[in-house]
């Protein structure tokens, strides 16, 4: 019988933060895969647990990834962890997930700190409707191309960013969502120097400009306005109910369709059509 594979999200600053359910799967598991050892072991070491490591990170998933579907195929149970945050969330957990999914191996999503959600709880912005976006692209091409993609995008919008990349980024949003676009600048979430700003995106870039960024961000952008929907006139109707009927449909069929291209009530088209009858 395969083992199961425990997705354990750790603290994204404050170690307080480890839940007592993530801290047993810990001390439980036959073994513990980590993005980087080196910080999984500083948490363990809090913890005072002693447990088998394993690497599991970008660049060697596709080895990794096999060989620890290996020992959960053969009944061992792993603990799957990022270096901050929940697993499978811009790293690639989401992988080793698939993975088991195929394998028919069970995976089980223990509940805890993720920087994203974090962020947009206290960012100010809408919460009802909103995207993860993650990490943008180091290449401009690549960075402006994806901004350009989400011009029209009317949910929140939530993005992680290094500090060396900041104001960059923050240029290329100015340029494609305009100066004036809500942003909240979430840093260090959870630690000493915690600070969100909420403020606009233009002022944003003058004031990063003159103080370089420190710490890691997460950034919770207003979506797009929604657009306000032009209702047909009468006329409009008429006229298009009119032709639809020349084209040969029935008078029943062209109030249909007009009805749906012009996203208008079928009885006030069918009473407009009926007013300029011969």
């Amino acid at each position: 019988m395969a083992g199961t594979l425990y997705l354990v999200p750790t603290p994204i600053g404050n170690l307080g933060d480890i839940s007592q359910r993530c801290r047993e799967i810990l001390e439980s598991a036959d073994f513990i895969a980590a993005e980087d050892t080196r910080v999984t072991l500083k948490l363990l070491n809090h913890l005072g647990i002693k447990k088998s490591l394993v690497s599991y990170y970008e660049h060697n998933k596709a080895y990794r990834g096999d060989k620890i579907l290996e020992r959960l195929l053969a009944g061992e149970t792993c603990a799957l962890v990022s270096d901050a945050g929940t697993p499978a969330i811009s790293d690639p957990g989401k992988d080793l997930v698939r993975q088991c999914a195929d394998a028919g191996i069970p995976v089980c999503a223990i509940p805890g700190p993720c920087a994203a959600i974090t962020a947009l709880c206290v960012s100010g912005q809408p919460t009802d409707r909103f995207c993860f976006e993650g990490f943008l692209s180091t290449a401009k091409k690549s960075r402006r191309e994806h901004l350009d993609s989400l011009r029209s995008e009317q949910r929140t919008m939530i993005f992680y960013e290094a500090p060396h990349k900041l104001l960059a980024t923050l240029e290329d949003m100015a340029a494609a969502f305009g100066p004036d676009r809500p942003i909240s600048l979430c840093r260090e979430l959870t630690k000493l120097h915690e600070e969100v700003i909420r403020t606009t995106l233009g002022q944003a870039v003058e004031a990063y400009a003159q103080t370089p960024p420190k710490g890691e961000f997460v950034l919770v952008l207003a979506g797009a306005p929604p657009v306000e929907k032009q209702s047909a006139s009468e006329e409009d109707a008429a006229a298009l109910v009119a032709r639809l009927m020349e084209e040969g449909l029935s008078r029943k069929d062209a109030v249909k369709q007009a009805a749906a291209r012009l996203d208008l009530p079928k009885n006030v088209v069918y009473e407009i059509a009926l007013k300029d009858a011969p």
